[in-house]
């Protein structure tokens, strides 16, 4: 069954690892054969991967649209992902869930899957910041580093 997708004017996609990007008025394409994509939106740069959920999807996103390279990126991926749960025991539930999707060969699920993780960890940041402020007694976060 091909994928169809509705490609705006100036959208960029992966399609295997190559940036396509419409140049030209809306249009929709049609992908028949099984291939790597993601769209613009689901794509996070190298630079945007400072936390350890952006990390996990990162790796993920790499073994994804770089085959030739998946097992290094699955290697990093796991060991990000151990990191993250031994760090943060509540996440356990989303990474098994992470897991069975890579075991079972559907990398793309997997990522899909991540950002389920990432929205936990923003959970996490910002419950942990909201009782440094009421421990603080003044009301407002202190300063900090961007995370």
């Amino acid at each position: 069954m091909p994928l169809k997708i509705e490609f705006k004017s100036g959208d960029k996609l992966i399609i295997n690892g190559a940036v396509v990007e419409n140049v030209g008025s809306n249009t929709k394409i049609l992908i028949h054969n099984e291939s790597a994509v993601l769209r613009e939106k689901e794509v996070l740069s190298s630079h945007n991967t400072k936390t350890p959920a952006a990390r996990v999807y990162y790796a993920l996103q790499c073994a994804y649209i770089f085959p030739q390279q998946r097992e290094k990126y699955l290697g990093l991926f796991r060991s990000f992902l151990h990191d993250y749960i031994t760090a943060c025991p509540s996440a356990t539930p989303l990474a098994d869930a992470i897991f069975k999707e890579v075991e079972d060969g559907r990398i793309y699920k997997a990522l899909k899957e991540s950002q389920r993780l990432i929205v936990h960890e923003g959970e996490i940041l910002s419950t942990f910041c909201q009782e440094i402020v009421e421990q603080s007694g003044t009301g407002t976060p202190p300063d900090h580093p961007q995370v």
